[in-house]
């Protein structure tokens, strides 16, 4: 009960969000559970407030510790910017900027970039010095928005090591860095583990390479054509899941690789198997007045820093998860009782399959409500929430620590390669935003990391 399966399928290490989503979701699916679906279910003990179900804690004690580093004891203001249109929407970072403000002598606040200023010689807001700043969008953000706002007080805020994640990170962020982890040139550099769970993966364009079984592959775009059906292609640099293409999803290959070429900036990765991060979900069909279980696939957002893990996002959806392609949010419980994840999921399934239609409509529109009360939403509704929470041991815990902390270990091996000029030919980057990036190095300074894990905890489809 200590192991997990499956595979990473990318890290974010710019600017990972979903850190207090986690935290309002595992409210709602707790509340939910215990009120309409437990009494069907008494002998399965779980556990929805363990530490890292809320990840949230975790983020904002680094922001805190970050403060303090800087300023001692001495009272602070941490800065929370996010494009100006997203102020208003995104509710995690107006969150964040009140959790900071509950802990005594810091104050946190929301703003757009353009709102800071420059006060003898200070970067300010309002005429108040800022200590740290959380920004909510990578580099190539911050130099378009510079170019159209002169952005020159965040500049010297990154100069002087005040925004985390610090931009040194960037260099690495992108998804080819994955190409560095399973080129055998450079594998004997990283964590055993984080080898075996990295897919294979490489630049697409034209080029001869090595394939995922040892192979020579004489032409990668024709390779990848013949071989599609258990491939993906993204973008480098992406997120949300805009531009991704499955094999065996996505059928017009043709037309794929030319929006890839043409692109310029896509990888090709190999597919992992559907089934392993897929599971049966109960779910209501209003259509034949049923509750029925359903196939999804599921996701393991694992977010840490320095000092190790600070908790987990569960996704579900189809392929890929993400919300913005219509995946929604699942609550996560550490499972107590002395059963296996499969037994005990598959009980939760018929608990709240057998439970009364009505009843089962009730719970989904109390789902919503909360939702909305939260202001948890996505393009005005409530974000989708699954009804029964994914399940995890103590046990698996304690392996993503160990999991988390090599991946860690290998950013910083990737940072020192990147600085020595031995990925210059993976990493392509704009002129001015390598001089900000170079500004401001990592080095394993204050950060939230995150690895989108498509794992099986037990209880994936055989």
């Amino acid at each position: 009960m200590d192991q997990f399966f499956g595979y990473h399928s990318e890290w974010n290490l710019g600017s990972p969000g979903g850190w207090d989503y986690q935290r309002i979701t595992q409210e709602i699916g707790q509340t939910i559970w215990r009120n309409y679906f437990q009494k069907n279910c008494i002998n399965i003990d779980l556990d929805f407030e363990h530490p890292f179900l809320k990840p949230v804690n975790g983020f904002v004690g680094m922001l805190q510790e970050a403060h303090r580093l800087r300023e001692g004891h001495n009272p602070g203001l941490i800065a929370v910017v996010a494009e100006e249109e997203t102020l208003e929407d995104v509710v995690e970072n107006k969150n964040l900027a009140r959790h900071l403000s509950a802990i005594e002598g810091l104050t946190g606040a929301l703003m757009a970039p353009q709102e800071l200023e420059r006060q003898k010689g200070h970067v300010c807001w309002h005429g108040r010095p800022v200590s740290v700043i959380f920004m909510d969008f990578n580099t190539d953000v911050l130099l378009a928005l510079h170019r159209k706002h002169n952005l020159t007080p965040l500049l010297q805020a990154v100069r002087e090591g005040r925004v985390i994640n610090p931009r040194g990170t960037e260099p690495i962020n992108a998804k080819s860095m994955f190409e560095v982890i399973t080129d055998p040139l450079h594998s004997h550099r990283f964590c055993k583990e984080t080898i075996q769970r990295t897919p294979w993966t490489r630049q697409f364009y034209p080029r001869q390479t090595q394939g995922p079984k040892g192979e020579h592959i004489l032409d990668l775009i024709e390779w990848t054509r013949f071989n599609w059906v258990n491939l993906v292609l993204k973008p480098e640099r992406g997120y949300s899941g805009k531009g991704v293409r499955v094999g065996g999803i996505h059928h017009d290959i043709d037309n794929i690789i030319n929006l890839a070429l043409k692109s310029g900036d896509y990888i090709v990765q190999q597919k992992v198997p559907l089934n392993l991060w897929a599971e049966y979900m109960p779910e209501l069909d209003l259509e034949k007045n049923i509750v029925q279980e359903v196939q999804y696939q599921t996701d393991f957002r694992s977010m840490f820093g320095p000092k190790g893990l600070y908790g987990f996002l569960g996704r579900f959806g189809g392929v890929p998860t993400n919300v913005g392609s219509g995946g929604g949010m699942q609550p996560l419980a550490v499972l107590r009782s002395e059963m296996s994840i499969r037994e005990a999921t598959q009980q939760m399934n018929k608990a709240i399959v057998t439970t009364d239609f009505n009843e089962v409509r009730e719970a989904i529109e109390h789902q919503k409500k909360m939702s909305m009360d939260h202001q948890f939403t996505y393009l005005l509704g409530p974000i989708k929430m699954a009804l029964r929470p994914r399940l995890i041991t103590l046990g698996q815990i304690k392996a993503i620590e160990k999991y988390c902390e090599g991946i860690w270990a290998d950013c910083l091996t990737m940072e020192k390669m990147w600085l020595s000029g031995q990925l210059d030919e993976i990493v392509t980057l704009d002129p001015e935003e390598l001089e900000i990036i170079q500004s401001q190095p990592w080095d394993g300074t204050p950060a939230i990391f995150a690895s989108d894990g498509l794992f099986s905890f037990g209880a994936h489809l055989k």
